[in-house]
């Protein structure tokens, strides 16, 4: 389930791309399809880490790889263990409505870009966001919950006085805000709700199969109800991206 769109990215042989907060690896994986390209993913779940470097392995094995070099580590977003300006491409999705810190993720996250690079971050959506919190307190108080939400020209203008530049947006998966409202109504940690189960059991077969008619619907959904807001990013001139975020 991809939240980036890959086509608003280029990818060159060669070209490092690090997954800031990657999760099990989804976007990983997409990366590491391109041929030559090295691919770094980070995250400060270990059991997360463990699932992404077993796939990235199996990748490797059955050949759906494009031949690149990866490597899956376990660290913080708030003190990247790189250089300066190190990455091509820097992704960061799902991640900052997470973290405390924001101002120090995003200066590190755009400190590791190199100038006039791509990076690609997403958060969830304002509205959708907004009834989840008012459905559940469990949803940002919880270990690991939502600590902000963001409404998309409040985080442009963070990410803009960090040293970058927004050169497009996008919205994605529509079908999901509902599921998530499900799964606040009846308890996060539910296991015995057959209808978020059906709901559940209804996107993995779509993430799985991709039919045209839930193609459509998605697409449908996303200017009123998309999960996430993705932003795409140039960092501009020579600095680390310490200019500070109110």
């Amino acid at each position: 389930m991809l939240t980036v769109d890959f086509s608003k990215i280029t990818l060159k042989p060669g070209a490092r791309v690090l997954d800031a907060g990657c999760g099990n690896g989804r976007h990983l994986y997409e990366a590491f399809k391109q041929p030559g390209v090295k691919v770094v993913g980070l995250d400060m779940k270990s059991e997360d880490v463990t699932k992404a470097r077993n796939m990235m392995r199996l990748m490797e094995k059955v050949g759906e790889g494009g031949e690149g070099v990866w490597g899956v580590f376990t660290g913080d977003i708030t003190s990247l263990p790189f250089s300066d300006q190190s990455f091509d491409v820097v992704i960061c999705s799902e991640v900052l409505e997470h973290i405390p810190d924001e101002a120090k993720a995003i200066q590190e996250i755009t400190r590791v870009l190199k100038p006039g690079e791509i990076l690609a971050v997403s958060v969830p959506r304002f509205f959708p966001e907004l009834i989840c919190w008012a459905l559940s307190k469990a949803y940002r108080n919880d270990p690991g919950g939502h600590v902000r939400i963001y409404r998309k020209r409040e985080l442009i203008r963070k990410l803009e006085r960090a040293g970058l530049v927004c050169f497009d947006t996008g919205r994605a998966h529509g079908l999901h805000a509902p599921y998530w409202w499900l799964k606040c109504i009846v308890g996060l940690k539910n296991e015995d709700s057959r209808l978020v189960k059906l709901y559940h059991d209804f996107l993995v077969w779509d993430i799985e199969k991709r039919p045209w008619l839930t193609r459509t619907l998605d697409r449908l959904l996303n200017p009123f109800v998309a999960k996430s807001c993705v932003l795409y990013l140039k960092k501009v001139g020579n600095g680390n991206g310490n200019q500070g975020v109110e």
